[in-house]
């Protein structure tokens, strides 16, 4: 795929454009900051309307550490394209980052009025209402979330965590069992289970 990508960098500026967003994804995935870096300058400077391209500039910017940096880009990314939903999802992570959760909070919002059943998006929402200390919002996030993704251990065992916080000793028991029952090697898991048994 590099190789093949690279033989369009000397194309027209937007074929370029393409061209570098694309490898600079891959260098990305792979861990290659200064390379993801490199083509990513290259993809924005060759079409500064690319909100792919302005994507992936965040990205790169807010894996060196700077979240407000990476910020600007994602939000010059959705001035080209207000769909652009990585761009989106990237800059309430930005926000939650920066402990502008409000921000944050609104970004997820729109998020999930796009894609309704993104467990992705479901998540960090809940995530956010816990850090505002909104124990049911938060509950009503992950149950829709495990209505989507109703095997994932984690997601039950944040559950049977929120409802042993609220005091429902029953609700706990329940999301600790099915988080057990699909990743029974979870030491806080079973450390929970046996203290409820030995109750």
């Amino acid at each position: 795929a590099l190789e093949t990508l690279k033989m369009f960098e000397k194309k027209d500026s937007r074929v370029k454009s393409a061209a570098a967003t694309n490898l600079s994804f891959l260098y990305y995935l792979g861990n290659e900051l200064e390379q993801a870096t490199n083509y990513a300058d290259l993809a924005v400077n060759s079409d500064r309307y690319n909100p792919a391209a302005l994507t992936n500039k965040g990205n790169t910017v807010f894996a060196n550490g700077d979240s407000e940096k990476a910020a600007e880009f994602y939000k010059e990314a959705l001035r080209n394209d207000s769909l652009c939903t990585e761009a989106l999802y990237n800059l309430g992570l930005a926000y939650k980052k920066l402990n502008r959760i409000d921000e944050a909070l609104d970004c997820f919002l729109k998020l999930h009025a796009i894609l309704p059943n993104s467990a992705q998006v479901l998540y960090q929402l809940a995530s956010i209402y816990q850090i505002l200390e909104d124990p049911n919002q938060a509950i009503e996030w992950l149950l829709q979330l495990i209505s989507v993704v109703p095997t994932d251990p984690h997601v039950l065992s944040k559950l049977g965590n929120l409802y042993d916080t609220e005091g429902d000793k029953s609700q706990a028991f329940h999301y600790y069992c099915e988080s057990y029952r699909y990743f029974p090697s979870n030491i806080e898991v079973i450390e929970w289970l046996g203290a409820y048994y030995i109750d």
